[in-house]
């Protein structure tokens, strides 16, 4: 069966016509990003594609190529063992490599003679990739957004959670990049994805959406930790109505103590993480701050970090980069629990279908 060849651009839109989407590049080249959904099968692994590389260099190009056949029909053997002989003829799966050419095409020249319909991914990772990136601003404008606002431990990422929830459409910025956006908002032992990682993360989820409905976002940086939100999206939700969420100053102290609770547990790590605020609010500031972590008394640090730190910094981001948050309605919650968020988010999903 003879093989296809389909153009990245083509491919946005019939990812989902596949049985299968097959990543032949290397386990590092697969984690630092893939095509949604995609599994690896790497025709050379970490290790043998680093020797091939290095063979290719000091003996000469003859020579990695016989050895580096060797090893590809070898993996491709074992691929094709482990995953194919009991799948049925009319299987069809969707190749790919960096740029399309020696690795994904050795795997799909056996599969496709197997008689498998085989596609290859024109120009490979690399032609998706750009494809990606050119697709992402399209996405981002055509949806409709509401964009939950609130200073730190109001209960936005809580609220957007009680939102999906009840059904609404949800794009969870924080969640995709595995951070909490902020100075103390990574998540131990959880590291966050490439930025290329990241794109396609929302890019598989701006495609999800349906643009009849409004997306329930937070009112996020440019940046989420280490990775960058797309400039067209950042663009779109800025520009887009407002939802102001309020809690008392005691309950986002309960909250952030119960989010951040990490932080309770290990003393030295949070004192650690005020570091990084040292040259923002001063010597006296963060050695006072250490000082109440190590003594037991995290909460008067968080009170403090609220008031000082992040409350004055959220107040003057919101109101110069949120265009329509004087606008914004009142969203005010009685306490942090879960029924509280539950009943808002119930009105807030009955208000959106009463306004369509």
């Amino acid at each position: 069966m003879p093989l296809q060849a389909m153009p990245a651009s083509e491919l946005l839109a019939r990812l989902n016509t596949f049985d299968a989407i097959i990543d032949a590049r290397t386990e590092d080249e697969y984690a630092l990003d893939h095509l949604p959904g995609a599994v690896n099968w790497p025709t050379l692994n970490n290790q043998e594609r680093i020797d091939i590389g290095t063979m290719y260099k000091q003996v000469n190009a003859f020579e990695a190529k016989k050895r580096g056949a060797a090893l590809a029909a070898r993996n491709i053997a074992a691929h094709i063992e482990r995953e194919v002989l009991d799948l049925p003829k009319g299987w069809k799966p969707l190749l790919y490599c960096w740029r399309g050419g020696n690795r994904s095409g050795s795997l799909a020249t056996i599969l496709s003679a197997i008689g498998f319909q085989v596609t290859l991914v024109e120009g490979g990772y690399k032609a998706w990739r750009a494809a990606l990136v050119e697709d992402i601003p399209t996405l981002a404008q055509r949806l409709t957004y509401r964009v939950v606002c609130g200073p730190t431990g109001s209960g936005k990422t809580r609220l957007l959670q009680a939102l999906r929830a009840e059904g609404a459409q949800v794009l969870d910025l924080e969640d995709l990049a595995a951070h909490r956006s902020s100075v103390l908002g990574l998540i131990p032992g959880t590291p966050q994805p490439s930025q290329k990682r990241y794109d396609t993360l929302i890019w598989h989820a701006l495609k999800q959406f349906d643009p009849a409905r409004a997306v329930y976002v937070e009112s996020e940086s440019k940046k989420v930790g280490n990775v960058r939100v797309p400039d067209a999206l950042i663009a779109a939700v800025r520009a887009s109505t407002c939802l102001d969420l309020q809690l008392s100053e005691e309950e986002r102290v309960a909250l952030l103590m119960e989010d951040y609770d990490f932080f309770v547990r290990d003393k030295e790590f949070f004192c650690q993480r005020l570091e990084a605020l040292r040259e923002l609010r001063g010597a006296a500031t963060i050695d006072r701050w250490t000082a109440l972590v190590r003594a037991g008394n995290p909460s008067e640090v968080v009170r403090e970090l609220l008031t000082l730190h992040y409350d004055p910094v959220y107040a003057a981001s919101i109101q110069r980069n949120f265009l329509q948050y004087p606008k914004a309605r009142a969203c005010v919650l009685p306490s942090r629990s879960p029924e509280a968020l539950r009943a808002l988010a119930r009105e807030l999903v009955a208000e959106e279908a009463q306004a369509v």
